[in-house]
């Protein structure tokens, strides 16, 4: 806790985290009440939720690369301040749009938010080395994580609640996420040493001359280039591998889970959120824990482990629900499966830290970006199609077999290597 107290001193580094700390918190009230508006509609449909979590992440592809290219030409403060603005004004739009039965237009509003995302969510990652030294890239990263673990521990259980109460209901997630929007830009507009006029019209003038046709290209060219780095760049391909493959199962049973608990207990979001609130409070102690003492092991080794503890958490918990929906029990598995996958991320998003050049981060990142998130997408749909045909828990069971045998064969092939 002393390191952590260290870093937090850095004011800069201080406003980053607690802006997220309040956004992340109102992006999980959002959620839930996405999911309680999916339930209302369509009740224990997987396909509809992975249709509308597949407008939260099309942008990835579409806008993605492009934003990390654009992230390492422009002010990244500014665009983190920028991003959070426009999109607080944004989910303001859905309440409205609702109370008009314009439905269509709640999933276009979501699409564009997410597209907005795009630009803030290099921004945020590649900004940090520029905040903290080397030397402390792990504790800040381990921070950075507790950033949307303890916003979802507050988000996904009030938001549970809150869906449930008549006069706030579903629709006041959407307007206090709006407001986490605008406290965090103001949080991050401390970071700014200089004017902030000066640094937006900087930041103008380099747009237009980013208009040029000869800069476009140069655009097209650094997306490619970070495609490149990741292809040619050995330590890269296994970052990239556990990214792909962390997110394909998370991806796998994203939709079914929520499904799979909302029959289990019967309702909408409340148990729902009880267990996520569980699951991230997993997350956070085991960040707390691994950023504590991360120094000592080698981030491979603890991946490999952490795939093979989750692995099995996964495969329990799917069995528990199934034949013993004990509430007590299942928050306790869920917390389990938080602390055991807590390692997984915050090792590998360090290890492309330390890889990759300065002035290529964005682009990079944006890359890495792009291929989770098509794993994500890919297997949710596969997953949701599937659930027409097997058992739910069957299919969260597979998951957590491919994570207990990847840790175990990464074990394998890294003693081979040695």
């Amino acid at each position: 806790m002393t390191r952590f107290r260290e870093i937090l001193k850095d004011r800069s580094f201080l406003c980053l985290w607690l802006g997220q700390l309040v956004s992340n918190f109102g992006d999980r009230l959002n959620q839930m009440a996405l999911v309680a508006l999916v339930y209302q509609h369509k009740p224990g449909s997987d396909m509809a939720l992975a249709k509308l979590i597949a407008f939260t992440i099309i942008p990835v592809f579409l806008i993605g690369p492009i934003a990390g290219a654009w992230v390492d030409r422009l002010n990244k403060k500014n665009i983190m301040i920028i991003s959070d603005i426009l999109r607080g004004f944004l989910v303001l739009l859905i309440p409205l749009f609702i109370a008009m039965k314009l439905m269509p237009l709640v999933y276009i509003t979501i699409f564009i938010i997410f597209s907005i995302s795009r630009f803030f969510i290099p921004s945020k990652m590649a900004i940090i080395p520029d905040i903290v030294p080397k030397e402390k890239l792990l504790i800040a990263n381990s921070l950075q994580d507790t950033t949307h673990m303890i916003g979802n521990v507050v988000g996904l259980v009030v938001a549970g609640l809150i869906v449930n109460i008549p006069f706030i209901g579903a629709i006041g997630g959407f307007y206090i996420d709006a407001a986490s929007f605008f406290v965090s830009a103001s949080l991050i507009a401390m970071i700014v040493r200089k004017k902030f006029v000066k640094e937006v019209r900087g930041d103008i003038i380099a747009t237009k001359k980013a208009l040029g046709n000869s800069l476009k290209i140069s655009i097209f060219a650094e997306v490619k280039e970070g495609w490149r780095y990741i292809v040619k760049h050995e330590r890269m391909h296994f970052v990239t591998w556990v990214f792909f493959l962390f997110l394909a199962g998370i991806g796998a049973i994203s939709c079914v889970i929520i499904v799979f608990i909302q029959q289990a207990f019967g309702n909408a979001t409340r148990d729902l959120g009880f267990l996520g609130m569980c699951m991230v409070v997993g997350l956070f102690l085991g960040t707390l824990l691994y950023g504590r003492f991360a120094q000592k092991i080698r981030k491979e080794k603890a991946i490999f482990a952490s795939f093979i503890m989750t692995g099995l958490a996964i495969m329990l918990f799917a069995a528990v629900v199934k034949d013993y929906p004990n509430f007590l029990l299942s928050t306790l598995l869920s917390a389990f499966i938080g602390f055991a996958a807590s390692p997984i991320m915050c090792s590998a998003t360090t290890m492309t830290h330390e890889f990759i050049p300065e002035n290529a981060r964005g682009r990079i990142f944006s890359s890495i970006e792009a291929v989770i998130h098509l794993s994500f997408m890919v297997f949710m749909f596969i997953a949701a199609y599937a659930a027409k045909f097997i058992d739910r828990s069957w299919i969260i069971t597979a998951v957590g077999t491919v994570y207990f045998l990847a840790g175990i064969i990464g074990i394998i092939l890294k003693k081979r290597q040695v």
